[in-house]
């Protein structure tokens, strides 16, 4: 018993003094490997008669799990102190100046956002923005939803829990609202912003971006709006001529109201004039703000009248820039990112936007 206290009491100290993983695993094969000590004792218990193994048995087993704790702990030390070490040699001089070129790139909903802006503030447009977090009225009643519209659904909108009134925006259609309430006209808007809808696949997110546009002043005509986005469509895609095709449609706040198709090229691969359309692509809905809509914000539809329209920009940078799976726009893929992204001194220009 007293060899097997010194023994002990010797390996702790080796296992102490080691400094270095290689002289901690010298230890631990010296004691617990094939011919280590500790693993030696442990064989001669099968040679001893019952009364001397029930001694020395619990002996040498405390033996062993003293030394094997010892090393974990030592271990653990070690590790702790190289790995404090190996940071402390990364510390980085964050008052240098930055290497370029620069790994950041800017996301293309984001460079999107700075075009549209662009081109729309050429045309007298100023930006307005409001709350993600809407109530009722704003986002729906006086948008002229009625109560039994489909929007107001809980599998296409999502609802506060507690709170019954207030919603995530479905559109950014409230900021409208907002600035018919609080602004004399003539008003010329656009409200880009995050949106949100209960859907997911390739082309729809629970979360993407919309932009809308309000124009409300006095002999505001159907013949004005077509103009706008006849020149917003020319300078988003860089083109010298477009062709649109209105069609009839359907929004609670417009009166008329009309889908827009923008004649494509399978050619160039980008809106074509006369002569030159394979194909219409759907890329907004729009129409004349309905008089419901312009007597909910206190305003008299007789003497006003304006026109909207609302687009995606997640869409339309799909259709810009060649990108095919809108869910990749949120994975935060770094090298996603950096193929598609833009460069921070690449800004996009009045007229046009900038290419990756």
């Amino acid at each position: 018993m007293t060899d097997t206290s010194q023994l002990q009491a010797d390996l702790l100290a080796q296992i102490a003094a080691a400094d270095t993983p290689d002289a901690l695993e010298a230890v631990r094969v010296a004691a617990m490997g094939k011919q280590g000590q500790v693993t030696q004792l442990l064989k001669t218990l099968g040679g001893m008669s019952p009364e001397d193994r029930a001694v020395a048995g619990p002996a040498f087993n405390g033996l062993r799990e003293a030394i094997t704790a010892a090393l974990a702990a030592k271990k653990a030390a070690l590790d702790e102190a190289a790995l404090n070490a190996k940071l402390a040699a990364e510390k980085q001089d964050m008052t240098l100046p930055v290497s370029l070129p620069a790994t950041g790139t800017i996301h293309p909903i984001s460079q999107v956002m700075d075009e549209l802006a662009g081109i729309f503030a050429d045309l007298g447009f100023a930006v307005a923005s409001g709350p993600e977090i809407e109530d009722d009225w704003h986002n729906f009643t006086a948008l002229n939803i009625p109560e039994s519209h489909p929007a107001r659904a809980m599998h296409d909108t999502f609802y506060i829990d507690g709170q019954p009134n207030m919603v995530l925006r479905t559109h950014t259609s409230p900021v409208q609202i907002r600035t018919m309430v609080g602004q004399k006209p003539p008003i010329r808007i656009i409200a880009p912003g995050r949106v949100y809808r209960s859907d997911s696949d390739a082309t729809h997110t629970p979360m993407f971006h919309q932009i809308e546009g309000l124009v409300i002043d006095k002999g505001i005509t159907l013949a004005h709006l077509r103009w706008t986005l006849e020149t917003f469509i020319k300078a988003f895609f860089e083109v010298d001529d477009v062709v649109l095709r209105f069609r009839p449609s359907y929004f609670p706040f417009t009166e008329p109201s009309v889908e827009v198709d923008v004649g494509y090229s399978a050619k160039t691969g980008k809106p074509a004039g006369q002569g030159q359309v394979d194909k219409w692509l759907e890329v907004l809905g729009s129409g004349m703000v309905h008089p419901r809509v312009i007597a909910a914000c206190g305003l008299d539809p007789n003497e006003w009248q304006g026109f909207a329209f609302g687009t995606g920009v997640d869409r339309l940078a799909m259709l810009k820039y060649g990108l095919t799976d809108l869910r990749a726009f949120f994975d935060g893929d770094i090298k996603w990112l950096k193929h598609n992204g833009f460069s921070a001194f690449d800004l996009p220009s009045i007229s046009a936007g900038a290419t990756p």
